[in-house]
């Protein structure tokens, strides 16, 4: 499996240069005040991954993937594992620069707010890649573009149409009781549905013709 994962790297790395710049029209806006600088990390993490998708079905990586022992196994997990690798390390980065960015603008900052906006973008990225990699593995990487999107979608118009009925301030109050164990929950949750995710997808994988 160390074998995929480095592939993968390899991948990203050849990629490098395209990501910082954009990194860096990111970090601008950021600066300006147009976007705040926790969104890149969603960005960076999705864009690497997409690409390393992209990278394999350009080169047709699954067939070939596919008669390696355990092959198809290890090719679902090492997307896994990347993605968990490529988050740590981007949140890590998107801590540092917005502790920077606002040491510099406001010369000092609240960490702990930093930290909690971070992570929580964080999971919600996670959750974004767990709900597309199945959608990927099943439809392909271009049918799939098309399925997330409408899946993003009707989430988006569905939780528009909750908030009409749902009071979501008194509801936050409500889940107020939690304290400090909101994160470890939260994490819980994310785990849960991200190894469910793989779950679903190496099943799709295992079956799929190449």
């Amino acid at each position: 499996m160390l074998g995929f994962i480095k592939k993968d790297l390899a991948m990203i790395k050849s990629n490098f240069k395209s990501l910082i710049f954009l990194v860096i029209i990111y970090l601008l806006l950021g600066l300006y005040g147009q976007m705040d600088i926790s969104f890149i990390l969603p960005f960076i993490s999705v864009m690497l991954i997409m690409s390393t998708f992209n990278y394999d079905n350009y080169n047709k990586w699954d067939a070939y993937a596919a008669t390696l022992p355990n092959g198809r196994i290890n090719s679902v997990r090492a997307k896994y594992l990347i993605t968990i690798i490529i988050i740590v390390i981007t949140t890590i980065f998107v801590i540092l620069l917005e502790i920077l960015f606002d040491y510099l603008m406001f010369s000092a900052f609240n960490y702990m707010m930093i930290i909690i906006t971070t992570l929580t973008t964080c999971f919600a990225t996670l959750l974004l890649e767990s709900i597309m990699y199945p959608f990927i593995y099943k439809f392909g990487i271009e049918k799939a573009r098309i399925a997330i999107f409408l899946l993003i979608f009707g989430i988006s118009f569905l939780f528009g149409a909750l908030s009409s009925f749902i009071n979501l301030g008194k509801l936050i109050n409500n889940l107020s009781f939690l304290g400090n164990w909101w994160f470890l929950i939260t994490l819980i949750v994310i785990l849960f549905v991200l190894y469910l995710s793989y779950k679903i997808s190496l099943r799709i994988y295992k079956r799929k013709e190449f």
